[in-house]
């Protein structure tokens, strides 16, 4: 909110942007417990299952992710680290008291990116 009340006094131009498939940039090993009907479907798909089980009288897949999942506090985090290197490559300083903004002067103006 105090962002928002800097940029009016400042009469900054304002823009929000989403990275469309940002998760899926990601590379992180996750295991997944799949059961139930969703399990049904991918043995249909690939019949040859190595780790195919049952408990409780319930079909159960044990997957391992390559790519992030989307939802995850992890996937967030690692996606987050990720920007902020990529944001200090191009020379903006990430703000010590909020790691969530980096900020860098071009052409004399001050541009800020935070993540809401």
């Amino acid at each position: 909110m105090l962002s928002c009340v800097i940029d009016a006094i400042e009469k900054r131009d304002v823009r929000f942007i989403d990275i469309l498939g940002a998760f899926r940039q990601i590379l992180m090993t996750l295991h997944v417990k799949m059961e139930g009907s969703l399990t049904e479907l991918l043995v249909k798909i690939d019949p040859n299952q190595k780790y195919l089980s049952t408990e409780n009288e319930k079909s159960v897949l044990y997957v391992r992710l390559k790519k992030a999942l989307y939802g995850t506090l992890q996937t967030a985090m690692l996606f987050w680290i990720t920007l902020t290197a990529k944001l200090v490559d191009m020379g903006f300083e990430i703000n010590p008291y909020d790691r969530c903004v980096a900020n860098k002067s071009i052409d004399g103006k001050q541009c800020t990116i935070h993540r809401l």
